[in-house]
């Protein structure tokens, strides 16, 4: 039995995904002595709670808990971006592909290339939050863990797994002609490549190449823990599921034209991925391998293995999976901070400037761009609640996932 944690990307609204890894670690590890994932995988934001999950593998779960969670509730927009005039009034400058000026920063010029705001303070995140000290060591305890982290590579825009630990296994991706998969001692500069959202944050080079966000082709990334042979999968997603009172809405064009509404449904677009389709694919191959014991015995999937793996790099196996879903909307929740914190001179002149653009023309009751760049604490402590708030909810169904029994 492998356990699986699938982490999603999302900027801001990773927040979310820090409130319900907090609880995870504080109120079910303790159920589950001993207990950690086999492999984690992660994009984006994703991939920074990826890596923090394994390096702090060693730590006790109130201090675990406590310290991811606090690294969102005290957020200001100056903690992840470095605003200053000079930035700001080279936006358009920099998105017309004019403006070559130098960042500051953790990395050098050659280490990073574009992007239209500077990240160095979020680097400094990265490499002070995340025990990286202890990641090699708890990659290589156990029973052979293993942490992927996906990227977009630039030039071919192939979606690239950086994978490290005794767990990591390349083969089954030797089948696949759209990604790839690459061993790899895992550092900071691979989470922030996963993290570089296109067009904002500056692509990054890892050896000779550049990679930007992962999230461009799998935002959720599910496939990693299934190829490494993952069997109980717990995936924690940045979208609500949507219903039929959700219904898409009709804006008028005033609204569609403005480039803040238009940003914010594109960076919406670039993150759907597979989710839902591999979901789907891994209840029809349980009920294929249920159908075929009852037909053909015990020894079915046994049988059939070996043609499957000739084909695909891994075999099929049963797989349990629980998914955490945002239960309100990420980016009405941005409008109301912004609503009733938009004024507020706490935020610094430039960052409140940056606010009121990502909002500037976008309907009251949403704020889908904002939703991404709003990391200020009135928008990330409430995330973090309302994910603590949902694993909650699904305590007990989580439990028994990670404590099944191999006969489900």
């Amino acid at each position: 039995m492998r356990a699986g944690l699938v982490l999603s990307g999302g900027g801001a609204r990773g927040a979310y995904e820090a409130g319900a890894l907090s609880y995870l670690y504080e109120r079910i590890y303790p159920e589950l002595p001993g207990f950690e994932f086999d492999v984690v995988s992660g994009t984006s934001v994703g991939a920074i709670h990826a890596a923090y999950t394994l390096a702090s593998a060693h730590m006790d779960a109130e201090n675990r808990a406590r310290q991811l969670a606090e690294t969102w509730t005290t957020m200001a927009m100056g903690d992840v971006l470095a605003l200053g005039w000079s930035d700001l009034l080279g936006v358009p400058l920099r998105a017309l592909g004019l403006w070559r000026g130098s960042r500051g920063g953790v990395t050098s010029r050659r280490q990073v290339i574009g992007g239209l705001l500077d990240v160095s303070p979020l680097e400094r995140i990265v490499e002070d939050r995340v025990p990286w000290q202890h990641l090699d060591r708890n990659l290589r305890s156990g029973r052979g863990r293993a942490l992927c982290i996906s990227c977009t590579e630039v030039r071919a825009g192939r979606v690239t797994v950086f994978m490290d630990g005794l767990g990591a296994d390349p083969d089954p991706w030797d089948h696949d002609p759209n990604a790839q998969a690459i061993p790899s001692r895992i550092t900071a500069r691979h989470v922030r490549a996963s993290a570089a959202i296109p067009f904002l944050f500056p692509a990054v080079r890892i050896g000779d190449r550049y990679y930007v966000d992962g999230g461009l082709r799998m935002n959720t990334p599910l496939s990693p823990v299934l190829r490494l042979r993952s069997d109980r999968v717990l995936v924690v997603s940045l979208r609500r599921s949507r219903d039929s009172d959700d219904a898409a809405k009709p804006y008028p064009e005033e609204v569609v034209t403005q480039p803040a509404f238009m940003m914010g449904k594109v960076l919406d677009a670039l993150t759907l991925d597979q989710l839902e389709y591999e979901l789907q694919r891994i209840e029809l191959v349980n009920a294929m391998i249920e159908r075929g014991e009852e037909a053909f015995g015990e020894a079915y999937l046994e049988r059939m293995n070996p043609a499957v793996r000739a084909q695909r790099g891994t075999g099929y196996r049963p797989v349990r999976s629980e998914i955490l879903r945002p239960s309100q909307d990420l980016g009405r929740m941005a409008a109301e901070c912004y609503a009733s914190k938009a004024n507020a001179r706490s935020m610094g002149v430039l960052p409140r400037l940056l606010a009121r653009l990502a909002k500037q023309g976008v309907p009251d009751d949403e704020a889908d761009l904002l939703s991404y760049l709003y990391f200020d604490g009135c928008y990330t402590s409430r995330l973090v609640e309302l994910g603590r708030e949902d694993m909650r909810a699904r305590h007990d169904a989580v439990l028994e996932l990670l404590a099944s029994d191999p006969e489900f």
